[in-house]
């Protein structure tokens, strides 16, 4: 088989596959925009006829949904900011700082990859409720509600995280002793060798992690529903508010669908900003130390 066959087979190849992973959004698309009746008609039709634009404001206008997006977005940002400065000073720590224990440390942090995260689930509530000084309680952390029902309470457990700390220790590991040297002579303590020289040199990897955080913090659903027990829309986010499609067992599809693809909007924004890092920063830490 020459060339040519094998990258006609593959631009095929690739072809397929592309189609296959964009057929449930073209699905979504379709349903968003058919009545009820299509919807749960036995003909199956990806051409909706007639197309029904208004279910996108009917899904917007059941509950308070600018506010719903903000705050997703206030969660998600915040989470991503400060989880971005957590892991990538950790990072920094265990790639360039020589200490005692370091690689316990750090094999200790990679076994926090290997848990799954409902494990944690009824022990990181219970930290929660039981913090302290916050929501009347104490400085036992007892006598309130702690961070139940709070923006803090959604986004600390976003504030750090196993798989960030590898990927940034992974990415210091590629620069040279000498940049360490060099920083030193010219005066800088270790923080501000962190901040002025290595926290600048991290964009392609603080970008591609960033991208990850900030689509898992929007897309969570399970914490914010253990975490908000009022139901309010005060602290209500975007995932939350998609479980209201639904009465007495009747979902409505169309609506549902259509406020999802509202929003997968703000993740295909960030992940469009960012994308001319995603990739180099995701390979960045692939070379072995």
């Amino acid at each position: 088989m020459n060339g040519r066959a094998v990258r006609v087979l593959s631009a095929a190849a690739l072809a397929l596959l592309t189609a296959a992973a964009l057929l449930p959004f073209a699905a979504m698309v379709s349903v968003s925009l058919q009545s009820m009746n299509q919807v749960y008609s036995p003909a199956l039709s990806l051409i909706p006829r007639p197309v029904h634009y208004e279910n996108y404001a009917t899904a917007l206008t059941n509950g308070s949904w600018p506010r719903y997006l903000a705050n997703s977005l206030y969660v998600a940002v915040a989470s991503t900011a400060i989880s971005l400065f957590i892991n990538a000073m950790t990072g920094y720590a265990f790639a360039r700082i020589r200490f005692r224990f370091r690689r316990a440390l750090f094999i200790l942090v990679l076994a926090g990859m290997m848990i799954p995260p409902q494990v944690t689930l009824v022990p990181l509530f219970v930290l929660m409720k039981h913090f302290p000084l916050a929501g009347g309680n104490d400085i036992l952390g007892v006598g309130g509600t702690g961070l139940v029902d709070t923006y803090m309470g959604l986004i600390l457990p976003y504030a750090a995280g196993s798989f960030g700390v590898f990927m940034c220790r992974q990415f210091y590991t590629l620069f040279p002793r000498e940049l360490d040297e060099a920083a030193r002579i010219d005066g800088c303590s270790r923080f501000g060798t962190f901040v002025r020289i290595y926290l600048p040199l991290s964009r392609p990897a603080l970008a591609a992690l960033a991208v990850l955080k900030f689509t898992g913090a929007w897309n969570e659903y399970t914490w914010p529903l253990v975490m908000t027990n009022t139901g309010a829309d005060r602290i209500t986010t975007v995932q939350l508010a998609l479980t209201r499609f639904q009465n007495e067992g009747e979902i409505f599809w169309n609506q549902l669908m259509a406020a999802t693809l509202v929003s997968l909007c703000v993740v295909f924004a960030v992940f469009l900003a960012m994308q001319k890092h995603f990739v180099a920063g995701l390979l960045a830490g692939s070379v072995k130390e």
